[in-house]
């Protein structure tokens, strides 16, 4: 009995894990569409249309929110970067936290950070984003 049940939660916590991923996945997909104009329909698929947003310049509601951010990043001075997440999704429960690298092209800015996302009913509605590196502390 215990083996079955320790499989099945495996199970649930795999596809629970997948599910992030791939809400995640979508969302990051946004920031490298062909087109401005496929952006909103890329974030349809991964945000709840009520989405909080907790960016680097504060909280913000709502899918045409991050879709502003996102149209923000680009459009960055240096050229249209790409975004790439470039760990495993890690998630207990209903979080999930995943890191990311945006790169602009020739070698220009880069900018690495994690993300801890929120998932309800297999979409994100919450998005709470830390850009940059964490310094060590001063002991």
């Amino acid at each position: 009995m215990w083996v079955e049940c320790t499989r099945y939660g495996w199970y649930y916590w795999g596809m629970q894990e997948e599910t992030a991923r791939s809400a995640i996945d979508m969302f990051i997909s946004a920031f490298n569409a062909s087109d401005d104009s496929y952006v909103t329909a890329l974030l349809s698929q991964a945000l709840t249309s009520d989405v909080v947003f907790w960016g680097p310049l504060g909280r913000s509601e709502g899918i045409g929110a991050v879709e502003r951010f996102v149209l923000d990043i680009r459009r960055h001075p240096a050229g249209t970067g790409t975004m790439v997440r470039c760990s495993a999704v890690d998630m207990p429960d209903e979080w999930a936290r995943y890191q990311w690298v945006f790169t602009t092209p020739d070698g220009g800015p880069r900018l690495a950070g994690t993300d801890v996302v929120h998932l309800r009913r297999s979409l994100i509605d919450q998005v709470i984003v830390f850009a940059g590196e964490i310094e060590p502390s001063a002991s």
